[in-house]
């Protein structure tokens, strides 16, 4: 039982990921979580206000077996079989996290300093969730899917438009933690 408790190795994983693609593909199908979203918005009448969410939804059922399983799986990975020891984590990194308040660093996954609800109820908090959600959603919407759908389905089909939008992900994400991210905590 021991070593269900370790990440699964990139030779055990990459090519579960791969086959999972292919099988997709091959039914013609795509893979993203943003889909689901917009799957979510048309159920629920959004189609009635904005065309976007004008399609057939019901053709996209399957999709959200996908988010049900992302949350059980989820769930079973946190709660059964999660390891409990330390992250290690670069000396360099924690000075860092202990400059800018964080306690307890490699001791969670999710530091409570930005992942409990003390701090998401706050004004600093929702701003950063409503900010924040917003940008992701302009940003999947403007991109034409999310980081997932683009750097798996849209890059093992080859597309060109995925490997430039994987490509902004990165460097936003690195402007995001070497610039804004040290503004704001």
């Amino acid at each position: 039982m021991e070593y269900l408790l370790q990440p699964w190795p990139w030779y055990i994983s990459g090519p579960l990921i791969a086959l999972i693609m292919f099988t997709l593909l091959y039914f013609g199908r795509t893979f993203g979580m943003s889909s689901n979203l917009r799957t979510l918005c048309a159920i629920g009448g959004a189609g009635k206000k904005v065309s976007f969410f004008k399609f057939d939804w019901k053709a996209q059922r399957w999709n959200l077996i996908v988010v049900l399983g992302a949350i059980i799986g989820g769930f079973i990975a946190q709660h059964l079989l999660s390891n409990p020891t330390d992250i290690k984590l670069n000396q360099q990194t924690i000075t860092d996290l202990t400059a800018l308040g964080f306690k307890d660093i490699g001791k969670t996954l999710l530091p409570a300093e930005l992942f409990s609800w003390e701090n998401v109820f706050t004004i600093k908090g929702m701003l950063i969730l409503i900010i924040g959600g917003f940008l992701v959603g302009f940003g999947t919407r403007y991109a034409g899917g999310c980081t997932s759908g683009h750097a798996i389905t849209g890059l093992s089909s080859l597309q060109l438009p995925s490997l430039i939008a994987v490509i902004g992900f990165f460097i936003g994400g690195l402007i995001m933690i070497h610039l804004i991210y040290p503004i704001l905590f």
